[in-house]
């Protein structure tokens, strides 16, 4: 369990950092650097980072195996050191804090929050491999995204989904299929769903919002992508030999229970860092943490310990739990948290940075071109962190969330469906998709590589979402 002592470092740091800014941070000092003075050039160590992701596991897949989280750091440093000598190292720490502190840490302990105590709860008995069985649980995880998020479906549901498909020959699009609906399309509905939405909430966009107006483009498209899965999955099955069909249904039933308990309690404890608020909190290097955001984390942190007491370790083996996924995801996201830094800058600056002439394409005449913003949101979405890009747009469209939520909510609905929905093109655009590509790997499912995996996403996402870009954004 190396991931338990990692994150008791990062902890710590975090503490040592903080003790002495706490007395000296001066109130609202902000360090951040002016992403108009950056050039696109400065993206150059993100491209590196997700080129990595896409060519080193194909052409060195030792290596890459070995050694993943140092080519991560790597790139972080090809960033680090040239923005230090450039900008000065009060202004690349700052940056670093604030990443760290405000996105990277909250971002890693949901992640291992949903992960552990998800994967304590273990499905006893299989279901049989068919294609009725395969689509029901793809549309089960797609309305439960909404309500645990897209993390917390996923890893609740692929491992039983794996389990009925484990004797068939075909079964990658099942997994690809199920990256598209459990851990982008599904979440939706509400806040819980996906951090973008969850973003929109503490901005001012009612709770609720998202379920009325998201409905219908999630009904079309998850329908579609469902209806063209049992059509895929109906083709692969009747070339499976029935030997290789896996076993028929034997009893099902839950253990781990108590984990579905806890795991309502990660869902309370996310809900309540956005309707507490509260002057007090701590400053770490003249970044603003505050009180409900360090006690959702801490309670975050203690029930991923009380899954752990409860759960036993013998039904997490047979589970096939291991924390490798978890691993994997921590040390490539941060470095991909860190080369983020410039190009977020860069789209914060709106029509004064080097993406510019995006922002400007966005409008005609002062109105919103709400196709435009569906798309440019969403294809940032599918390469950045959906949540920042999200709030970018959001910004960019204005801002006022009783505005966007009144006569401008289809530009809201454009940005909001943008960054759920395109969040399924690449394997990096949310945290999910990483987590389940590599538990599937450990089961020996041979997975499509980052372009691979694009090539499935571009051929059955895109004419969907072209789809609902006539139905709703014309």
């Amino acid at each position: 369990m190396r991931l338990i002592p990692t994150l008791a470092r990062l902890a710590a740091a975090a503490v040592m950092l903080a003790a002495p800014a706490a007395a000296a941070a001066e109130p609202g000092a902000d360090f951040h650097v002016d992403g108009a003075a950056l050039g696109l050039a400065w993206a150059a160590p993100f491209v590196g980072i997700l080129l990595s992701i896409a060519i080193l596991p194909l052409i060195a897949p030792r290596l890459w195996h070995n050694h993943f989280g140092k080519i991560s750091g790597l790139w972080a440093l090809a960033f680090l050191v040239p923005f230090a000598l450039e900008f000065g190292f009060q202004i690349a720490l700052f940056e670093v804090v604030h990443t760290f502190v405000l996105e990277y840490l909250p971002f890693i302990v949901l992640l291992f929050a949903l992960y552990t105590v998800s994967g304590g709860v273990r499905v006893i008995g299989t279901l049989p491999a068919s294609p009725a069985v395969n689509t029901g649980l793809l549309a089960a995880g797609t309305v439960a995204a909404s309500f645990m998020g897209t993390t917390g479906a996923a890893m609740l549901l692929i491992r039983p989904l794996l389990a009925a498909n484990a004797g068939r020959r075909h079964n990658v699009h099942v997994v690809v299929f199920f990256i598209f609906l459990v851990a982008n399309i599904g979440g939706s509905l509400t806040p819980l769903g996906d951090p973008p939405l969850f973003l929109g909430f503490l901005k001012g966009v009612s709770f609720f919002w998202p379920t009325r107006h998201m409905f219908l483009p999630l009904l079309l498209v998850g329908s579609v992508l469902l209806a063209a899965f049992f059509v895929l999955d109906s083709y692969f099955f009747a070339k499976d030999e029935p030997p290789a069909r896996g076993p028929g249904l034997t009893s099902l039933r839950l253990e781990g229970l108590p984990n579905l308990v806890l795991l309502c309690g990660v869902v309370g404890a996310v809900l309540l860092s956005g309707v507490w608020h509260s002057d007090a909190g701590i400053t770490v290097y003249h970044v603003r943490v505050d009180l409900p955001d360090l006690a959702r984390d801490g309670l975050l942190i203690a029930l991923s310990f009380a899954s752990l007491a409860l759960t036993r370790a013998e039904s997490r083996v047979a589970h096939g739990f291991t924390w490798f996924p978890m691993l994997e995801v921590a040390k490539l996201f941060a470095g991909i948290f860190i080369t983020i830094i410039p190009a977020l800058a860069i789209l914060k600056a709106g029509e004064s940075g080097a993406l510019g002439f995006v922002v400007r394409s966005l409008s005609h005449q002062g109105e919103p071109i709400n196709a435009l913003y569906f798309w440019v949101t969403g294809s940032l979405s599918s390469f950045l962190d959906n949540a920042p890009t999200y709030l970018v747009f959001f910004n960019t469209a204005g801002g006022d969330p009783h505005i966007l939520m009144g006569e401008d909510a289809m530009t809201l609905l454009a940005i909001s469906a943008g960054a759920v929905f395109m969040g399924a093109m690449t394997y990096i655009g949310n945290a999910p998709n990483f987590m389940v590509r590599a538990i599937a790997v450990e089961r020996g499912i041979a997975m499509p590589s980052f372009f691979g995996y694009m090539a499935w996403s571009t051929v059955f996402l895109l004419p969907v979402f072209a789809l609902a870009t006539a139905v709703f954004f014309l």
